[in-house]
């Protein structure tokens, strides 16, 4: 009888004890546990949108315990398809061209039906990217204005590069019918098709240089077509968002000399909806880990702080980017 009394009284005492140390300490795996879980939508495998996702991702998670922010990365269709999926409330960033961002902002081009979203806002600039074709070289194909009859690859139908090769086609005056045949080949598909005889020439906004192009032209004879001349002047005047670009020569296998074409910024976006603190330590994570985040792709070697806080952004900033670039001093 004793002996059960004193093991009741036993149990009685070690289970306040627990209590007591579970009130007074929480569970350290309870304090570690991500607060905010993020998702960053960025294109096709094989270009620098998805890269540049999974590093901006881990420089997030690296300090994930201080902040609470977990982030993961998804593979997309590219800058439409980020932009439409972040207006929809089902992506909380990505990773979207200059004009695009522009569009979807204020609700023109490829964004007139739906309208303006007033709830996109700008975290920071990335990359300069280059409207870029690629063609077979038996294609005898060196100015875009001969692509005419040729079997092209026009780019995924959520892409940015399929948007503008779409808003170039209209500022010539052609529509798809001037091609012999088009193709809405994804990233990863392009340079495989091109060096199998499918297609005579691809599309690709993209930094440079590039895996794919790098494919391109190292599988089979090819060439980088050059995109200039009146129309592109007046585009690049009319439009802010659209630059001059040249890719440089000596760049890819077989294109010994630098072509001109057009280009345009790759940015990061979100939605006012994103809570302020947590745009806030997105920015500073990136920007603190600037020097290994241009390490990851040569397209990003010659980015600076300032660069990235100011070139390409048509939008509002959001409010946690600005409260960080005001701190640093990179905008007033």
């Amino acid at each position: 009888m004793n002996l059960r009394k004193h093991m009741g009284l036993l149990i009685i005492v070690v289970a306040a004890f627990a209590f007591s140390l579970a009130l007074a300490s929480p569970v350290s795996a309870q304090e570690q546990k991500p607060t905010k879980f993020v998702t960053i939508g960025t294109g096709g495998v094989t270009g620098v949108y998805y890269p540049v996702g999974g590093a901006i991702s881990r420089l997030i998670n690296a300090n994930r315990e201080q902040h609470g922010i977990r982030a993961t990365v998804e593979s997309t269709g590219g800058s439409i398809y980020n932009l439409n999926t972040i207006r929809a409330g089902d992506l909380d960033i990505g990773v979207v061209q200059s004009d695009w961002q522009y569009h979807a902002y204020y609700g023109t081009s490829r964004f007139s039906d739906v309208g303006p979203n007033k709830k996109l806002r700008a975290l920071f600039s990335i990359h300069p990217e280059s409207f870029t074709v690629v063609a077979r070289k038996d294609a005898n194909v060196t100015k875009f204005e001969q692509l005419r009859g040729k079997r092209v690859s026009i780019g995924d139908p959520g892409s940015g590069q399929r948007a503008s090769m779409d808003l170039l086609l209209e500022r010539m005056g052609w529509d798809h019918s001037v091609f012999g045949a088009t193709f809405d080949l994804k990233a990863a598909e392009q340079s495989i098709a091109l060096c199998n005889n499918q297609i005579d020439a691809m599309v690709y906004f993209v930094g440079h240089p590039n895996g794919s192009i790098q494919e391109a032209t190292t599988t089979c004879d090819s060439v980088i077509v050059e995109v200039a001349g009146p129309v592109i002047d007046k585009m690049i005047e009319e439009l802010p968002y659209y630059r001059s670009a040249v890719i440089p020569g000596g760049m890819y296998r077989g294109n010994p000399t630098e072509v001109k074409t057009f280009g345009v910024g790759a940015l990061l976006v979100t939605s006012s909806d994103l809570p302020d603190d947590v745009a806030y330590e997105i920015v500073k994570a990136v920007f603190d880990g600037l020097e290994s985040f241009k390490r990851l792709h040569p397209a990003l070697e010659h980015l600076t702080r300032q660069s990235m806080a100011t070139d390409a952004i048509a939008i509002p900033l959001h409010a946690g980017a600005e409260k960080y670039f005001k701190e640093t001093g990179l905008i007033k």
